[in-house]
């Protein structure tokens, strides 16, 4: 078995490693949902297309019977059966958007198991397993494998769309995504958008209505950071969504978080209309140490695992409300807000750098596509649109964060070297013609540059967590926590910014 930390390696099996087994059974969780079902069918599709004979199916005491669902089995034709009775033991199952030993999946035993999931990972897991928990989607990860395949460019339009509907119902209509990956898989699949809209507007079911109503109706508000808590009997994620999308149209309300709580999971959703508060850094607050969280600027949302609260929770039995308020709460105590644009940085304290010199990557945008065309550049941070110029060029980061530069100051501050630039990230960017949808890897095309070193800087550790507007842009705010170092250009006191703590030696040596 391996545990936990082994996965930290990364990817652990490929899906022709299952194709040595014959009789070959397929299982998603119990009561499975639109994520579950696609994962199934894109796995049952891959065996057919490969020779061999799988069964896909379901265990519970419930069949489904929601109608978003519905729809989707049959129009898509999803190759799933309800087997409660089951008691085969084959000689391969593999477990799909679940895991062996949970109490969510009903299973019986088998020669050889294998799992593919995105959660958390939360039992000991066989030799062959994919556990991805920072992907949005189990839908994702098995599109990914098929991809690693060669299997990824014949997909079917209801496999695609399939796959497509998995990846939006988890991640609340796609408000959640913050791997690239599920971006990649929304851009590639062939998807029937008519009929994501029929299932979309034939989710709530009239309980689910009931539900909603009456948690909206016992929700919390906080007078003094203007927050609303709601929740909510266990339902489908979309519902948190709608009930979080509802509530901002309140009088007086930034920011919502509505969640529900089951034996399996704690679910919450996360809605901000303040450009002081991200949706996405309240979801990662919420969760951290005891789940996962992303998303948007305005819409995010995550998971807390009930094993890890028990840890903390003496027997209370409102203790998930309580631990979401007192997490919020909290996070609007820990923050200074501050407006460069408006403040004039006080040096006391502060030391006077110099910047290091630098082995960076740069790309010329025409070496990629013609000057005039309209591009998005993905990388792990999200997504760039650029328009391509003969005088913007593309800077990678020692991280792998790329940014457009032009070049007259890439010219000033930077020496070309001609040689390629070689490195290797979690997630290569990549760049596509808006245009003509073809895409291209960045790293494909750079060079080596080094930064000239020598612009000063006067710098400081943070001793308290701030969020920092820059004088170039009062919309959107980078963060800083206490060890992190907050920086002034040497020749402007309104011109200051947050860098990371683990870069900052790497960048400035003292003068």
């Amino acid at each position: 078995m391996r545990r936990e930390e082994s996965l930290s390696r990364g990817k652990q099996m490929k899906l022709s490693e299952l194709l040595s087994f014959n009789n070959i059974i397929i299982q998603c969780h119990d009561n499975p949902d639109a994520d579950a079902l696609a994962s199934g069918y894109a796995l049952f599709w891959y065996l057919k297309r490969m020779g061999k004979e799988p069964k896909f199916i379901y265990r519970g005491v419930k069949r489904v019977n929601k109608s978003n669902l519905l729809i989707m089995m049959g129009e898509l034709q999803v190759p799933v059966s309800y087997e409660p009775d089951f008691n085969e033991k084959p000689e391969l199952l593999v477990l799909v958007d679940c895991q062996y030993g949970q109490k969510n999946v009903t299973v019986g035993e088998a020669e050889t198991i294998a799992v593919i999931d995105h959660h958390q990972i939360a039992t000991e897991l066989p030799e062959l397993c994919e556990v991805r928990s920072n992907i949005g989607s189990c839908a994702t990860v098995i599109w990914d494998m098929l991809r690693d395949e060669g299997q990824d460019k014949g997909l079917t339009k209801e496999l695609g769309t399939a796959l497509y509907y998995g990846l939006f119902t988890d991640t609340n209509r796609l408000t959640e995504i913050s791997h690239p990956l599920d971006r990649d898989m929304i851009d590639s699949v062939p998807v029937n958008k008519s009929l994501i809209k029929e299932m979309s507007n034939s989710n709530i079911s009239l309980e689910e209505l009931r539900i909603t109503g009456t948690a909206i109706m016992e929700s919390e508000y906080s007078i003094d950071h203007r927050f609303l808590v709601i929740q909510a009997k266990p339902c489908d994620p979309i519902i948190l969504g709608v009930m979080s999308d509802f509530s901002m149209e309140t009088e007086n309300v930034d920011v919502c978080v509505a969640f529900y709580e089951s034996p399996q999971e704690v679910k919450f959703s996360v809605r901000s209309c303040s450009k002081e508060v991200h949706a996405d850094e309240v979801a990662d607050y919420i969760s951290e140490g005891f789940g996962g969280g992303g998303g948007h600027l305005y819409k995010a949302g995550g998971i807390l695992w009930p094993d890890k609260l028990s840890l903390i929770n003496d027997g209370e039995a409102d203790f998930s409300r309580r631990f979401i308020q007192d997490r919020m709460n909290s996070y609007f105590e820990r923050y200074e807000v501050i407006y460069a644009a408006t403040t004039e940085m006080d040096r006391e304290g502060m030391k006077l750098y110099a910047k290091r010199p630098q082995h960076m990557g740069v790309v010329k945008l025409t070496d990629i596509f013609e000057s005039g065309e309209n591009v998005e550049i993905r990388t792990l941070e999200g997504d760039v649109s650029v328009r391509i110029d003969d005088d913007v060029w593309l800077m990678i980061g020692i991280e792998g964060e790329v940014y457009p530069i032009n070049k007259e100051k890439l010219m000033k501050s930077y020496t070309i070297t001609d040689e390629p630039y070689r490195t290797s990230f979690e997630y290569d960017p990549t760049i596509k013609n808006i245009r003509t949808g073809e895409k291209k890897n960045v790293l494909a095309y750079a060079k080596d540059v080094i930064s000239s070193g020598g612009s000063k800087i006067y710098a400081k550790p943070l001793d308290k967590y701030v969020k920092l507007f820059t004088a170039w842009d009062e919309e959107k705010y980078y963060s800083g926590q206490p060890g992190d170092f907050i920086a002034m250009r040497e020749d402007d006191a309104h011109d200051f910014y947050i860098i990371r703590r683990r870069l900052f030696d790497k960048l400035y040596s003292e003068l």
